[in-house]
């Protein structure tokens, strides 16, 4: 890893509802158009389960579960390196709003690779397929 490079740690929910899972496509940036599990950037102090709803929230306006880690990546981005926890989460309450996102939809099985996911959550993809059937 290149020391001088920006390190982000986050935290991303897999929420699951109906055999579907939440995926949203980002509106901003350089990665505007990409597809992504909500979540973000853990805060000193927080612990990951902490981080994810509270983000969960604040993207989205729901409620969930956090109820198991689906899988750990490291990732080089050009201008970043990102440690990412993927959880797994099921939806309990409200409707998704668009906060942050330009788009957001539940995706199933067959719709999972219809997206152009970042390409780190896509490394978790196959993980989550055995949730989904």
């Amino acid at each position: 890893m290149n020391r001088t490079r920006k390190h982000i740690d986050v935290v991303a929910g897999a929420i699951l509802r109906d055999g579907k899972v939440y995926g949203a496509c980002r509106n901003y940036g350089a990665y505007a158009g990409t597809w992504e599990f909500t979540g973000g950037k853990v805060e000193r102090g927080e612990t990951d389960e902490e981080a994810l709803l509270r983000e969960i929230r604040e993207e989205l306006g729901i409620e969930v579960v956090v109820e198991e880690l689906l899988g750990t990546l490291d990732h080089d981005y050009p201008e970043f390196h990102m440690n990412m926890r993927l959880y797994i989460c099921r939806h309990c309450a409200g409707e998704p709003q668009l906060r942050v996102h330009a788009e957001g939809r539940w995706l199933g099985l067959r719709d999972l690779y219809t997206v152009r996911w970042f390409e780190a959550d896509a490394a978790l993809i196959r993980r989550l397929e055995a949730y989904l059937r």
